[in-house]
């Protein structure tokens, strides 16, 4: 018979708090005393990416992945008072980690994490003890000629134009996020209920009308990579960074490009596709394992 006093360390517990006037889900793994990860998910998913990384890093570390308004299970509606950009999640995700008293972490960025955990590195680099960068980009040379037509969009924006470029928030656009540019042997390794459950969520009433409208504010990301870039060169934050050779929403050019601002930067390429967190899971896990474990010995 088990004890029922027994702690339970590699158990999930699924949150929520009040961040200005929004309830803000979050899931946390782990004791708050052992050195704490951030995770940011990108688009169109949520916490729920991490959960296999959660419960098997959970028994060393503490581990949060909070969902952004208007994703997972955080609030939507959003208030009217809320403006949907990534600078105002950023500033309302750094707020949640005062609200719970996370001081210093790790920092993932996948995909939208990055524009908007870059501005936490910015805003705050003394939490930051390190970045995990898994397919988010900070420099022009990631954003391939599938960017050209929203570039352009951004910069002379038309209805025409709109209609055409929103054909990504559906069914089939969401399906890609996570099967897109796989080749036929990995397949098996994704998990269909991600991107149902991704779509289930995006579509609730007025979700797709706002998702564009933050979409389209990844003009703001585009404009400060430079500032990214200063960041990591003033700063040099151990990095890792983790990116799937058949990705095919951010260039692998990109890759370089970090260890051009941080040449300590550790670099894997795996046989993957946009979330190799889901289709590479044993070998992610041990990158993560080894990067946090050597940076917490070198701090």
């Amino acid at each position: 018979m088990l004890n029922e006093t027994k702690q339970y360390v590699k158990q999930i517990h699924n949150r929520t708090i009040t961040i200005d006037g929004i309830a803000v889900f979050y899931r946390e793994a782990g004791d708050a005393a052992n050195p704490s990860l951030l995770l940011l998910h990108g688009f169109p998913t949520s916490s729920i990416a991490f959960k296999n990384l959660m419960i098997a890093m959970s028994d060393h570390y503490h581990l949060v992945a909070p969902d952004y308004p208007g994703f997972g299970f955080s609030q939507f509606p959003i208030p009217d008072h809320f403006a949907y950009t990534f600078g105002n999640i950023a500033a309302l995700i750094n707020k949640f980690t005062e609200a719970i008293n996370l001081d210093k972490f790790f920092i993932y960025l996948h995909d939208y994490g990055a524009p908007i955990g870059l501005q936490i590195c910015l805003n705050h680099p003394a939490k930051i003890a390190g970045i995990i960068v898994q397919s988010g980009n900070a420099h022009r040379e990631g954003m391939g000629p599938e960017w050209d037509e929203y570039i352009k969009y951004w910069y002379n924006p038309t209805p025409g134009k709109k209609k055409e470029l929103m054909a990504f928030l559906s069914a089939e656009g969401i399906k890609n996020q996570y099967f897109g540019g796989l080749p036929e042997e990995i397949l098996p390794r994704v998990s269909p209920e991600l991107w149902m459950l991704d779509w289930a969520f995006l579509k609730r009433p007025g979700n797709i009308e706002k998702q564009f409208e933050l979409n389209c504010d990844f003009k703001t990301h585009f404009e400060m990579f430079p500032a990214y870039q200063a960041y990591f060169r003033d700063y040099q934050p151990p990095a890792l960074v983790i990116w799937g050779k058949y990705e095919i929403f951010f260039s692998v050019e990109e890759v370089p490009c970090y260890q051009r601002d941080l040449p300590n930067a550790q670099v894997h390429i795996l046989d993957g596709g946009h979330d190799v967190l889901d289709t590479h899971f044993d070998v992610v896990l041990r990158l993560i394992r080894d990067f946090v474990d050597d940076s917490l010995r070198l701090q």
